[in-house]
């Protein structure tokens, strides 16, 4: 994996592991189109693991071209981040894997959303996103003070 940017491995990987953001996906959907889309994700063994529905769009587009485009980052001043590209696999256990990242995400296994959400988790599929490029940005010190927020 090729990482560029002012962050070493283990800073990326705390970053990934820590962040409770949706990974922002680039696919290319339909025809020519390119589909942006968020989902959540854990990073375990070098990979992003996320859970979609067999029927999504997401699943189709990505099972006609396995690569894809991530980044990690929050929408507010001062911005930090990774971003990459990385090829898709799919694998068994999908349905746990949606129990793991509701939870992880703060969810409430006792509410009418979970009860929603997981009862459909047999239809889930895993989908292991490898990283072939990582870059990483963190303009926090050279923003610092420029924003009422900081």
């Amino acid at each position: 994996m090729k990482l560029t940017g002012p962050w070493s491995k283990p800073d990326i990987d705390a970053h990934l592991a820590g962040e409770r953001l949706p990974v922002r996906l680039g696919v290319r959907g339909s025809g020519d189109g390119v589909m942006v889309l968020s989902v959540w994700y854990i990073w375990r063994d070098d990979c992003l693991w996320c859970a979609s529905s067999e029927k999504a769009a997401l699943v189709r587009a990505l099972r006609k071209n396995p690569a894809c485009g991530f980044e990690i980052a929050r929408d507010e001043p001062p911005y930090f981040g990774v971003r990459g590209q990385g090829t898709v696999s799919f694998e068994p256990g999908g349905d746990g894997l949606l129990k793991e990242l509701y939870q992880r995400y703060g969810g409430d296994l006792t509410h009418d959303f979970a009860t929603w959400l997981l009862g459909r988790d047999a239809d889930e599929v895993a989908i292991r996103i490898r990283p072939e490029k990582m870059m990483s940005w963190d303009y926090r010190e050279r923003m610092r003070g420029a924003f009422a927020a900081d």
